[in-house]
């Protein structure tokens, strides 16, 4: 076999090797592509349970802070009921006899319940603020999963950008030295 023929041998074996290790590749990324799809497609399926989890707890948040206030102006109110029953009568009468009426004891419950309806109004409140900044940690994430998909894809574009400039400056210097030798024999 001449020197010529060996050379054309080897190279086409390279070439082979070549290509069965770049379908290898191929094979290797379009399997994990595979897998990713699959991953995400079953983490997709617990969507709808995580966001009823999430709607249970904010019912929950909202059941439980409706039933402490209900249950606080209720114990409120049979407080405030035995004590006017009880006392209501000879304080009003000792009352007018020292003092005018803004001291009564029916005017102080009427401050009183004003300020306990405050306190269950303040705890919806609460109860809803604690809700909007869950919200707005949930819309955060959200903007940092898509920024970091957008990097990845940056990154993905200047890796595939770097290797085919490597490639090209590979084949150019695979070319000139090639050139070169033949030139020289």
């Amino acid at each position: 076999m001449s020197t010529t023929s060996k050379e054309v041998t080897t190279t086409l074996k390279e070439e082979i090797h070549q290509k069965e290790q770049q379908q290898a590749i191929n094979k290797a990324f379009d399997e994990t592509k595979n897998n990713i799809k699959r991953a995400t497609d079953e983490a997709r399926k617990d969507i709808p349970q995580y966001t009823q989890i999430v709607n249970e707890y904010q019912e929950e948040t909202i059941q439980a802070a409706r039933q402490m206030a209900d249950n606080y102006l209720e114990s409120q109110r049979e407080i405030i009921n035995s004590l006017q029953s009880a006392l209501v009568p000879q304080i009003e009468t000792a009352d007018r006899a020292v003092t005018s009426n803004w001291t009564s004891p029916r005017n102080m419950n009427e401050h009183y319940a004003r300020l306990v309806s405050a306190f269950a109004d303040n705890t919806i409140a609460v109860t809803k603020l604690v809700n909007n900044a869950m919200f707005a940690n949930l819309e955060a994430f959200k903007t940092s999963v898509q920024t970091a998909r957008d990097n990845v894809k940056e990154f993905s574009r200047i890796g595939v950008n770097s290797a085919k400039a490597w490639e090209h400056a590979s084949r150019d210097s695979t070319t000139t030295t090639t050139t070169r030798t033949t030139f020289s024999q």
